[in-house]
C-alpha cells in the first residue's frame, strides 16, 4: 500500500487540487473546499501503514529478529515454501571429529595439523571446527600460503611448502586422479559428515564429523506446516545419506550441492508461492539473495549471509523463525484493519 502510494502521489494530488477547486468555484464556500481535502487525505497511507509496520519491526526486534524493512515482512507474510540449509542451521555447527581414517603415507595427529593449517583461512563452521580440534590438541599450526577457497566446496592451499586440499569428497575427487575414496569411506557410519584431505597430489585421508541437530527441530517443522508452510525442502551440500540421517519430515531433499545449485532450488520452488531461504553460511548468500525472502543465522554465521539476508536472528535459535511469521501477519492483518477504520 505504500508503495502504490508513492507510485501515484502525484497524480491523486493534482486530482484532489482540481477537485478542491472545483468544489468552491461551483459552491462559492471555501469550506466545502476544505471538506474535500479534509476526506481525500490518504490517512491509511500515510500513518496507518507506516505505524503497523514499525510496530511489526519492533516487536520482533525485542524478540533477536533484525527485519530489514517494511516489504521483508510483507514478504514474510506470504511466505508458502521453504528452504532450509543442514549444517549450522538444522544443526548447531558445533560438529566434533568422531573418527580420522588415513593411508599409509600420514599419521592421523599430521594430517589434523596440515588440513587444520589450512582451513585457518576459511570461515565454514567445518573449517573452524577442525581448526578447534587441532588447537585443543596443542598442535603447532603453520601459516598456510597461496590459499584459493570455493565456497561450500573446499579450500586449496599450500602448508609447509606441500600442495595441500581439503574439502568434500566430490571436491577431492575431482582434483585427485586416483582418490580411492570410495574405498577408504565405504564404512562410515551413516550421519557422519566426511572431509577429504590430498597432500601433494595424492589422498592422505578422511575425517569423520558428527554435528547433532538443535533441539526442537521436528517440532518447529511441525509449527511451520500449521502456519500454511505448505513445502519444506532441505538444500545442503552434504552427501544423501547425512542429509536423510536427521529423520525430519522434510518434502524433499536435495544434496551435494554447490552455491548455484542451491540457488536454482530457490528458484525451483517459485511455482508453490513465495519462497523462504534460511541459510548462515557463504556458500548460502546467493540462494539467501536469490529467495523472495532470506533467513540467516546472524550470530555464528557469515557476515555475507546476513548481508544478503531480509531478515536476521540475532540469537542462535532456529525456532525464532515461528515468532517471526506471526508478527509479518499481524502486521500485514493490522494494515488491513487500520485502512478500513480509516475508510470508515
Amino acid at each position: 500500500m505504500s508503495r502504490l502510494a508513492d507510485r501515484y502521489a502525484i497524480v491523486f494530488l493534482a486530482v484532489t487540487a482540481v477537485l478542491a477547486g472545483a468544489t468552491w468555484l461551483f459552491t462559492g464556500d471555501p469550506i466545502r473546499a476544505v471538506a474535500v481535502l479534509v476526506v481525500a487525505t490518504p490517512c491509511t497511507l500515510i500513518l496507518a501503514v507506516p505505524v503497523a509496520i514499525v510496530a511489526g519491526l519492533s516487536r520482533a526486534a525485542k524478540l533477536g529478529i533484525l527485519i530489514k524493512g517494511g516489504k521483508a515482512i510483507e514478504m514474510l507474510a506470504q511466505v508458502r515454501s521453504l528452504v532450509i540449509d543442514k549444517t549450522g542451521t538444522l544443526t548447531r555447527g558445533q560438529a566434533k571429529i568422531v573418527s580420522i581414517w588415513v593411508t599409509d603415507s600420514i599419521a592421523p595427529d599430521e594430517l589434523l595439523r596440515i588440513a587444520s593449517s589450512l582451513d585457518q583461512a576459511s570461515k565454514h563452521v567445518i573449517a573452524q571446527t577442525i581448526v578447534a580440534e587441532a588447537r585443543g590438541k596443542g598442535l603447532a599450526l603453520a601459516v598456510p600460503s597461496d590459499v584459493v577457497e570455493t565456497p561450500g566446496e573446499g579450500i586449496i592451499g599450500r602448508v609447509d611448502g606441500r600442495l595441500v586440499m581439503v574439502g568434500g569428497a566430490h571436491f577431492i575427487a575431482g582434483k585427485v586422479a586416483d582418490s580411492g575414496l570410495a574405498t577408504l569411506g565405504r564404512d562410515r557410519p551413516p550421519g557422519a559428515l566426511a572431509v577429504a584431505i590430498a597432500v601433494d597430489g595424492k589422498l592422505a585421508g578422511l575425517m569423520l564429523l558428527s554435528d547433532e541437530l538443535r533441539a526442537g527441530t521436528q517440532a518447529m517443522l511441525q509449527e511451520l506446516r500449521a502456519l500454511g508452510i505448505e513445502r519444506i525442502v532441505l538444500a545442503t551440500g552434504d552427501r544423501y545419506e547425512v542429509a536423510l540421517a536427521a529423520g525430519l519430515s522434510i518434502d524433499l531433499v536435495r544434496s551435494e550441492l554447490t552455491p548455484d545449485q542451491k540457488i536454482l532450488v530457490v528458484l525451483s520452488e517459485r511455482k508453490n508461492g513465495p519462497v523462504m531461504m534460511i541459510g548462515d553460511g557463504v556458500n548460502d548468500a546467493p540462494a539467501l539473495a536469490a529467495a523472495d525472502i532470506g533467513l540467516a543465522m546472524g550470530v555464528k554465521g557469515a557476515a555475507a549471509s546476513a548481508e544478503a539476508a531480509d531478515v536476521v536472528l540475532l540469537v542462535d535459535q532456529l525456532d525464532r523463525v515461528l515468532p517471526a511469521i506471526r508478527i509479518a501477519r499481524r502486521s500485514a492483518t493490522s494494515c488491513r484493519s487500520r485502512a478500513r477504520c480509516c475508510r470508515k
